[in-house]
């Protein structure tokens, strides 16, 4: 029998949603609920303030408290993994160097979006943060929202790194995604529908959007998947796909979608996000619930 691939953070983590109140202020009660109700059901850790924590619109300080509730609502049960990636280095700096004084489990460092770096550029705002603190890094590359993907070049001299183990790969490229796995990457799908794909090209786990509401039975697939029961992991994913399509199906994806989930499951009172998202409107949100149901989530 295959031995299944080392995941350092373990394997199905959820790229969590931050809660806000009726002013627009950070609900830290509610987030620290979104992080126990996550760990309770599948998930082996949470990340912190990235995309679908509507990272860009949290300051360093409210990124602070948010990572100190996730961290108390967690305790030793699942792995936090605190987002700190940015498009100014400083800036990621500080993140980083406030997520060890929490006592996170790692950091997640995407690639500098909007500036457009050269290659030589990823490489000294990779290394900088990655200097910063001894936390374990897992790079992420997501060039749909970062407008770059991260060069390979970089990618091989990063893996050399001591701090840096993994990469969130949200590129698509299941040739590559095989690849990171021979350099040395544990590699975790950035895409909720990929997972099998990146499963049997060597990945190590999941980072899920999907996972607010399907938490289980995704941590069922891989785990039915890595035992060798690829037939049952199939099925379930295509009991999933409904879900998956509901979530990741309207422009405004991600956060929008996984706070409308919270609300459906209880786990939230609102839908409330950040400008410039907008909450889902009344025939999404009816989509979101049509998906979640017919895939046995609601």
């Amino acid at each position: 029998m295959t031995t299944a691939p080392a995941a350092p953070f373990g394997r199905l983590l959820t790229a969590m949603a931050t809660a806000f109140s009726e002013d627009g202020s950070v609900d830290l009660e509610g987030t620290a609920a979104i992080a126990d109700h996550l760990v309770r059901h599948g998930s082996d850790g949470v990340v912190v303030s990235g995309t679908t924590g509507e990272s860009p619109t949290t300051t360093v300080e409210e990124d602070a408290e948010i990572l100190r509730v996730v961290k108390d609502a967690v305790g030793g049960r699942g792995t936090v993994v605190a987002g700190v990636g940015t498009n100014a280095t400083a800036h990621s700096v500080e993140l980083a160097r406030n997520a060890a004084k929490v006592g996170v489990d790692g950091a997640l460092l995407v690639t500098p979006y909007y500036n457009k770096p050269s290659p030589a550029g990823v490489l000294h705002h990779f290394r900088t943060v990655a200097e910063a603190t001894d936390l374990p890094v897992m790079l992420y590359d997501v060039p749909g929202r970062t407008g770059i993907p991260i060069p390979t070049p970089v990618l091989e001299e990063a893996i050399d790194w001591p701090t840096v183990v993994a990469i969130k790969d949200a590129l698509g490229d299941l040739v590559r995604a095989g690849k990171l796995v021979q350099m040395g990457y544990a590699v975790y799908s950035g895409d909720d529908v990929a997972t099998l794909g990146f499963l049997a090209h060597g990945a190590c786990g999941l980072v899920s959007v999907a996972g607010h509401a399907a938490g289980p039975d995704l941590a069922r697939m891989i785990d039915d998947f890595l035992a060798g029961d690829h037939v049952a992991a199939l099925a379930t994913f295509n009991r999933l796909v409904p879900a998956f399509e509901a979530v990741m199906g309207v422009p405004n994806y991600g956060a929008t979608t996984a706070k409308a989930a919270l609300q459906l499951l209880g786990v939230l009172d609102n839908r409330r996000v950040r400008g410039p998202l907008v909450p889902l409107d009344e025939a999404e949100h009816a989509a979101l619930r049509a998906g979640l149901a017919a895939a046995g989530l609601i």
